[in-house]
């Protein structure tokens, strides 16, 4: 019996709350026979700190909401062959999108969010990342080119858009998803 390639697999979280990153975990013992075919070179589940070169297949969760996201998405499509948006808030923005609607400056967000509503200590923290006029789905920025919609999407469809990519296949999911 031949052992199989491993494949280097990445996965990102960017603005959002992480939901995505615990329906991946959700595939329960489906995860063993999927690590038996990637190697986790990146992930918020590792200590990696750089993005490496040569990544076969890269999930990203959550919108860009500041200038690091921004910086990282290009590297990761730089360096990623298949790249894959998880969930709504990579897909349209969703819930970090909705300070769009209010059109504020990020200075003004900034105070809204650590001045205005603290209960002690009015303060800005200087460690934010500086943040973006607008936060932005992944498609606005960079190609994608596979999309797994839900908030969070199932464990389930998940494994099958994994699945079928890590076998060389296309997904056919009618009308779940969409493909860059």
């Amino acid at each position: 019996m031949s052992r199989e390639k491993r494949i280097n697999f990445a996965t990102v979280w960017l603005s959002g709350c992480s939901g995505c990153h615990m329906s991946f975990l959700d595939q329960d013992e489906l995860l063993i026979d999927l690590s038996q075919k990637i190697n986790l070179v990146y992930s918020p589940l590792t200590d990696v700190k750089v993005f490496p070169d040569d990544v076969d297949v890269t999930i990203v969760e959550g919108a860009i909401g500041n200038v690091e996201q921004m910086e990282l998405l290009k590297k990761v499509r730089e360096r990623t062959k298949i790249l894959i948006a998880i969930g709504d808030c990579a897909i349209t923005g969703n819930v970090p999108a909705m300070r769009n609607i209010i059109n504020n400056s990020p200075e003004e967000v900034l105070k809204r969010a650590y001045v205005e509503t603290a209960d002690k200590n009015p303060i800005i923290p200087t460690e934010v990342p500086k943040l973006l006029r607008r936060v932005l789905p992944l498609n606005e920025v960079i190609k994608v080119d596979y999309y797994i919609p839900g908030c969070p999407p199932p464990a389930s469809l998940i494994n099958y858009v994994l699945t079928e990519v890590l076998a060389g296949r296309t997904p056919v999911m009618e009308g779940k998803a969409k493909y860059g």
